[in-house]
């Protein structure tokens, strides 16, 4: 190794130092992070222009859709019937308080009226802000908004697409300009953050375009993200604002949240996963059926009980469950979502005191199910029942328990701890199908 090499080398290492050890996160970010936790089961809305092709959000890469043929759609794209007050409501209804919503997918299409680009929904024949809209009436109904951002963009001929990994059909020929590629980026994030209204989080994605391979370190794409400079803006312009980026690697300097895409925290049944968990809030994604955005053949839909068991897996893990819709290009939300949705709020009515508030990660998951904890209060989640019998035990439980009873419910339960644990006897427990859920004070 030569001397040069060996002093990059040696700044780079301590540029990297230097930029994780300076972010010390805000009185407001750290209470933001609190109530993220607390919210524990939010919205993922992923839609825009892809809708139309009715193939979901990856169409255009994955059916090599060149850029000028695929701006085609600016003409069709017209979502009469969206209704931002009905998707808030049912997103309300199903016992979630946040949303996050998609800005700028890959595909480069701003569903907002930026000044950076011609490339955008207010463009189209609708013609309106579907995310102001959408911010406005989460204001109004006690919803927190969070916005998905693609770092990566299939359309833009300054994105560096020679060494992206995506977006190789889409006709580009030009020379890229990360540098105007970065200030285009930096410009948008400051009007979504300046136009919209309070702002709890940007939701990044598309950094793994530029890396090697999924295995490498955070920094060490083959472009500079600018990370410390677009960090530092979205915490100037909003503090409390948290940043998440889905990278499917540990978080960085300036990332206030840890998600998991399509997997529960240290899961890796996708390929995605794998990562190390950090101590930052947790948030794991999933789809309701296979797709994130519209695919009109997609039939393959989760029931509401595998649903409602993910959201109590991943609070018993200690993480948030963000749950997608992909509506259709009219802006409804198909009934398919809408059914299941109504049924998971029917049950978050009746149990979401114990998910909602909760901490997890108390003891890990056991073979039956999971535990979480509110105050001193902790709940018992019961979900897996084959193999159930005389009793079942909670390891690792050394806080005196006083009573056991079945949640809303006066129904006492027998119970012995031990130094070990507790002892919790099912002879006088009904099953419940979904989740049965004891309460131990």
């Amino acid at each position: 190794m030569n001397k040069q090499l060996l002093l990059l080398i040696t700044i780079f290492i301590s540029n990297l130092a230097f930029t994780q050890q300076a972010y010390i996160p805000t009185k407001e970010n750290l209470t933001a992070r609190q109530q993220f936790q607390d919210m524990k089961f939010g919205m993922f809305i992923h839609w825009g222009a892809s809708s139309v092709l009715a193939n979901g959000e990856w169409v255009m890469n994955n059916r090599g859709i060149r850029a000028e043929d695929y701006k085609l759609l600016q003409k069709v794209f017209n979502p009469t019937e969206f209704n931002a007050r009905e998707w808030v409501s049912i997103a309300k209804n199903a016992g979630m308080q946040y949303i996050t919503l998609i800005t700028r997918h890959h595909d480069g299409f701003s569903n907002f009226d930026t000044k950076e680009s011609d490339w955008k929904i207010t463009n189209t024949m609708y013609g309106k802000d579907v995310v102001k809209q959408l911010a406005d009436e989460c204001h109004r109904q006690g919803i927190k908004i969070c916005f998905y951002y693609s770092l990566l963009d299939w359309y833009r001929t300054d994105y560096q697409w020679e060494t992206g990994k995506t977006g190789k059909k889409s006709g580009r020929t030009e020379k890229t300009n990360w540098e105007s590629y970065i200030s285009f980026m930096k410009a948008q994030l400051t009007e979504l953050l300046t136009n919209y209204g309070e702002v709890s989080g940007i939701w990044f994605d598309g950094h793994w375009d530029q890396l090697d391979n999924d295995q490498d370190k955070a920094l060490q794409s083959k472009v500079n993200w600018h990370y410390d400079e677009i960090y530092s803006l979205i915490h100037r312009l909003q503090p409390q604002c948290l940043i998440g980026n889905n990278h499917h690697l540990l978080p960085i300097a300036g990332e206030d949240f840890q998600m998991f895409e399509k997997d529960l925290p240290g899961g890796n049944t996708t390929g995605f996963g794998g990562a190390d968990i950090s101590q930052l809030p947790l948030e794991t994604c999933e789809t309701m059926n296979d797709a994130w955005g519209y695919n009109i053949t997609d039939r393959n839909f989760k029931s509401s009980k595998t649903l409602i068991h993910y959201l109590v897996n991943a609070a018993g893990r200690n993480a948030n469950f963000l749950l997608n819709v992909g509506p259709k290009p009219n802006g409804v939300i198909q009934k398919e979502f809408t059914d299941t949705l109504a049924i998971i709020g029917k049950w978050m009515a009746a149990n979401g005191a114990s998910i909602r508030g909760t901490r997890g990660n108390i003891v890990p998951a056991q073979e039956w199910g999971v535990l979480t904890q509110k105050d001193k209060t902790f709940y018992v989640h019961i979900i897996n029942t084959k193999g159930i019998g005389a009793y079942i035990f909670v390891p690792q439980l050394s806080e005196k328990i006083n009573s056991a009873t079945i949640f809303n419910s006066k129904t006492v339960v027998k119970f012995k701890q031990i130094p070990e644990g507790v002892f919790i006897y099912m002879d006088a427990v009904a099953l419940n199908d979904i989740d049965t859920i004891i309460q131990l004070n």
